[in-house]
């Protein structure tokens, strides 16, 4: 029992907890409306691929990610210019363009050129207008046999890091690490000097 003048303690449990309680019970309705929503929009974009135009091969920014690859926004200009794609064609066939990216490297710039060229080989470009076929359309045979992608196409493959095993021989069992490093050290260190002292020793020879 409280004892003295003190205020009678009142215990905080009505908070009304379930007005706070968010509920996900739409999820099973929300997953067949998405999934109708990607079959009417295949329809709508029909013969064009489901998974949006073709991005480029590009590296993730800073020491953390930059050996990871990704997809990016778009091709450079001058990726476009080296597979020979004018840059305003490329959206219209299914190419992303991002004029303010630039190539760092020239290993990047080739990966990209070379899946343009990979993608210009496959592609099957369909007339605006039906029966009426102009220059960079393809013919009517390949038009008959086109299926509509609904996988991503090209996909990023990332390269998995090779591990070279190598038999340990006494050589190597009797080889001192840190002792090597230790005098390397050392070396780097004396470096100046003992150029100083060649010199001079030449130069004293010389007299």
């Amino acid at each position: 029992m409280v004892k003295h003048n003190n205020v009678i303690p009142s215990s905080h449990f009505r908070k009304h907890w379930q007005n706070y309680v968010k509920t996900w019970f739409n999820q099973p309705a929300r997953k067949t409306r998405r999934r109708t929503a990607r079959q009417k929009k295949a329809v709508k974009i029909f013969p064009r691929p489901t998974t949006g135009p073709l991005r480029p091969i590009v590296h993730g920014q800073t020491l953390k990610y930059n050996m990871k690859v990704r997809a990016g926004r778009g091709f450079t200009l001058e990726e476009l210019k080296s597979a020979g794609i004018p840059k305003k064609l490329a959206p219209t066939i299914g190419i992303s363009v991002d004029h303010r990216r630039k190539n760092r490297s020239l290993e990047g710039l080739q990966a990209n050129v070379q899946r343009l060229k990979t993608y210009k080989a496959k592609l099957v470009v369909f007339p605006r207008r039906a029966k009426q076929f102009k220059a960079g359309d393809s013919p009517a045979e390949e038009l008959a046999n086109a299926t509509q992608l609904h996988a991503p196409y090209l996909p990023i493959a990332r390269e998995k890091p090779t591990v070279e095993l190598v038999k340990v021989t006494d050589e190597l069992k009797s080889f001192k690490a840190y002792d090597k490093l230790r005098v390397e050290r050392m070396n780097k260190r004396h470096v100046g000097a003992r150029l100083k002292k060649a010199a001079e020793a030449e130069k004293e020879e010389k007299k």
